[in-house]
């Protein structure tokens, strides 16, 4: 999956908000929640990085990535326009 894929996800769960899924409740409870969990990520694949394999730091980045994409859906903001200031 890319991340251009991963954008697309997080936007169409955005839209369709679909009931029993983790990041519905996220979307509900606002930007601040996804930023907590966005951390939780960060920090989990950083201890993965220090402390495990690297398979589980592609699994923690990997999570990472899609919150940050989840965070750019609930806020409105394109793939253009954060490829911008890269």
């Amino acid at each position: 999956m890319t991340f251009e894929e991963i954008y697309a996800l997080a936007c169409e769960r955005k839209k369709e908000m679909p009931e029993g899924k983790g990041t519905t409740e996220l979307f509900r409870k606002g930007a601040h929640a996804i930023g907590k969990k966005l951390v939780e990520e960060a920090a989990e694949s950083w201890m993965a990085a220090r402390y495990e394999s690297k398979d589980d730091q592609a699994l923690e980045l990997s999570q990472v990535l899609y919150y940050v994409a989840v965070m750019m859906a609930e806020k409105g903001l394109t793939l253009e326009e954060v490829y911008k200031k890269l």
